[in-house]
């Protein structure tokens, strides 16, 4: 027998990783509290856009996959990897997933074995709240009993180029062994590891990734804002900026950020410093108030384009297409697009929306899913590209409707209007 793996939660991160660790030998359980979620990976049939029914049914056929919901498949474990998700909770990190796991793992826990937590968290946590945890629920003291480490996600849902495996991947330990240990691990998974000193600037490491992002979407949302009001087109303005070979990264503007990753981690970030530091994170609280009122913006373009056109926002057909929070993936429900589609609704208009990879319950009431058919297009007062999936037939889309207001810079054209 290989190597017993336990990886915790089996959405986006947890599952890519499974597949990948029984690919490369290990004898794999997956965990997860969602008992839909389990039936579903049994019958071999994924809910995860980067691993295919075909990965998924082959982890099955080679004998070294199981998922379920009981810990106690999990028992003798030689690594753990936690991989739930960290939300927030009225403005506060929410850690009761990493404490829920972590206290479930820690029965199991036996000399030698190896916990690696992957959530996205605060510099500390794993030290300062995962590993007391461990250590109480088994009796067990790290890193002279059991080994310990952090290595931050990576996944990027849907991006086919930068993968699990060709994607470097950062790791650290409690300690020198810990790190090696880690570090072994993870060389069988992916194609390159970068360790680092300590589990605080692994954690560090990827807040600072996504404020990174997070702080100049904001800036581009903002500088839209303001071209727009001087008359300047803020898309030409980003593709000559793009020309410049060294000291420009090109970011684009849209209807605000989603996701399980740029609204949160970086409030985890501000948050750290301000208990510990007693400081305010001036950017983080800046790029949060510009990119939450993103959605806000939108309608109020929508709504002044649509007088010009004498056309009240009331009663208007508005055809909306992308929910997704981003391009090509599934899950709307942390995505500003809804956001605009629920800000529609209350001012009376009659919202369609159209989207593949959405489905019908992730929905708020009085939206309607339909097909963007040239029918619905020629309907539609206005159509709105929120989410730009390649999906969409975008020389239809500004072909046929009237009126395109286009949040994505998809559509040219007469009847087009660019945020």
């Amino acid at each position: 027998m290989g190597e017993k793996l336990v990886v915790v939660g089996q959405g986006y991160v947890g599952l890519p990783l499974a597949m990948r660790a029984v690919e490369a030998g290990f004898d794999v359980v997956g965990i997860d509290v969602d008992e839909w979620r389990v039936k579903r990976l049994n019958a071999a049939e994924s809910y995860v856009e980067d691993v295919g029914d075909d990965v998924l049914a082959a982890a099955h056929r080679s004998g070294r996959y199981l998922a379920g919901t009981r810990y106690a498949d999990a028992e003798a474990f030689d690594i753990c990897v936690i991989t739930v998700p960290t939300p927030l909770r009225e403005g506060a990190p929410d850690l009761r997933h990493i404490g829920s796991a972590g206290q479930s793992v820690a029965p199991l826990l036996r000399p030698g074995a190896t916990v690696i937590l992957e959530s996205t968290t605060y510099p500390g946590t794993t030290e300062e709240y995962l590993r007391p945890l461990l250590e109480e629920g088994s009796g067990l003291r790290a890193p002279e009993d059991f080994l310990l480490g952090y290595s931050p996600e990576r996944i990027d849902p849907g991006n086919a180029r930068w993968r699990l495996e060709n994607t470097p991947k950062v790791v650290s330990g409690l300690d020198a062994a810990s790190l090696k240990r880690v570090q072994a691990f993870y060389e069988r998974i992916v194609h390159q590891v970068v360790p680092v000193s300590s589990l605080r600037v692994a954690e560090l490491c990827k807040l600072l990734e996504n404020t990174f992002r997070h702080v100049n979407i904001a800036l581009v949302n903002e500088l839209s804002i303001f071209a727009q009001q001087l008359g300047i087109d803020v898309w030409e303005a980003i593709d000559a900026a793009s020309t410049k070979p060294f000291g420009y990264m090109r970011f684009t503007p849209g209807p605000g950020v989603g996701g399980h990753c740029l609204p949160i981690d970086p409030s985890y970030l501000s948050w750290k410093v301000k208990r510990s530091l007693g400081h305010n994170f001036r950017f983080v609280e800046l790029a949060n108030d510009i990119n939450d009122h993103m959605p806000e913006h939108v309608v109020h373009r929508l709504i002044l384009a649509l007088n010009q056109r004498c056309k009240p926002i009331k009663g208007s057909r508005v055809l909306l297409l992308g929910l997704a929070y981003k391009k090509n993936a599934g899950d709307c429900r942390e995505s500003p697009a809804i956001e605009v589609a629920r800000i529609l609704c209350k001012l009376g208009a009659d919202v369609l929306a159209a989207d593949p990879h959405v489905d019908d319950f992730m929905l708020p009431p009085g939206i309607e899913m339909v097909e963007p058919t040239t029918v619905e297009l020629t309907q539609a007062d206005v159509v709105v590209i929120l989410t730009d999936h390649d999906c969409f037939d975008y020389e239809l889309v500004q072909r046929t409707a009237a009126f395109v207001f286009d949040t994505r810079d998809r559509c040219r054209g007469a009847g087009v209007e660019r945020l």
